[in-house]
């Protein structure tokens, strides 16, 4: 439900608001707005009477805002902002329009990136921003429209869609998988690790009837250096099949011996139910659902 009207000022004195909080004075407001100082002392009061709420307070002739009035302040600066940023991406794209969309970083470059340029050739009007997170956020603090989010359907207060789930596979430098014929032989090797998969090597060892081995390799925050390490011949990686792929089919990495297994989670689109029908977000998910399809069955 919509704030009543009082609660949704004009833009022309929420503006003059914000300049006299962020210089300090109605001159040096009235400078940056082009008006005079009774101009922005008019619009102050105005704002200060339609919110019914002292904002000021009035000494030797000058206005110092209240506590309450520098925070207001600062959150009113943020919307002033992105009301700006919205009018400029408008005009810079009239005929579509701009989704901000966080990735996981080696998702991104390995998965997504490679596939963008087939999505913007059927919506030629939206633009998209990426930004990299490695874990969920808050959408409303972040200022992104949706998000590709790992693990399972429980981002908060947002909608999920699941692209597919991850499937590990167990390779190495080809050197470092001679004579390796069978799963038990890996735990004599170093296994590498991922800080957001802290049990993965535990889960392929229980997948192959084994019990996993205390002594582990590595530790690495991302996929993209585990999986420089591994080519380099520093163990054994345990990577999801569309990160490896490429790696497999050049020669750099080799399968070792195992099975593929299931992952403990799965890679989602996720973004805040308000923004469900962002047009952008809809082109997206569409398409992300129809290119995913495959990958699912």
């Amino acid at each position: 439900m919509a704030p009543p009207r009082r609660f949704v000022p004009s833009t022309s004195l929420l503006r003059a608001f914000e300049a006299v909080c962020r210089t300090g004075s109605t001159a040096a407001a009235a400078r940056e707005l082009a008006l005079t100082q009774g101009a922005v002392s008019r619009l102050v009061q105005t704002l200060e009477g339609q919110l019914g709420v002292a904002l000021f307070r009035r000494e030797r002739r000058r206005l110092v805002p209240t506590d309450a009035a520098l925070a207001y302040s600062r959150d009113i600066r943020k919307a002033l902002d992105l009301i700006g940023r919205a009018s400029v991406q408008l005009r810079a794209n009239p005929g579509g329009g701009t989704l901000s969309l966080a990735i996981l970083p080696t998702f991104g470059t390995r998965w997504l990136a490679p596939r963008l340029p087939r999505f913007l050739a059927m919506h030629p009007g939206v633009t998209i921003n990426i930004g990299t997170r490695l874990r969920p956020f808050d959408f409303a603090k972040e200022g992104f429209d949706a998000a590709i989010h790992f693990g399972t359907d429980d981002w908060p207060e947002a909608g999920h869609m699941k692209l597919f789930d991850e499937v590990l596979v167990a390779c190495a430098a080809p050197d470092l998988c001679r004579g390796v014929t069978a799963p038990a032989e890996l735990a004599r090797l170093p296994l590498l690790q991922l800080e957001s998969r802290p049990t993965a090597w535990d889960l392929w060892f229980r997948q192959h009837g084994l019990a996993a081995p205390a002594a582990r390799g590595m530790l690495f925050d991302q996929f993209a250096t585990l999986i420089q390490a591994a080519i380099h011949g520093a163990g054994v990686a345990l990577l999801p099949a569309f990160l490896a792929e490429a790696e497999i089919a050049e020669g750099r990495l080799a399968r070792i011996a195992g099975e593929d297994v299931r992952g403990l989670g799965s890679y989602y689109l996720v973004w805040p139910e308000a923004e469900a029908q962002h047009p952008p977000l809809v082109a997206l998910r569409g398409w992300l659902a129809q290119d995913c399809a495959d990958l699912n069955h």
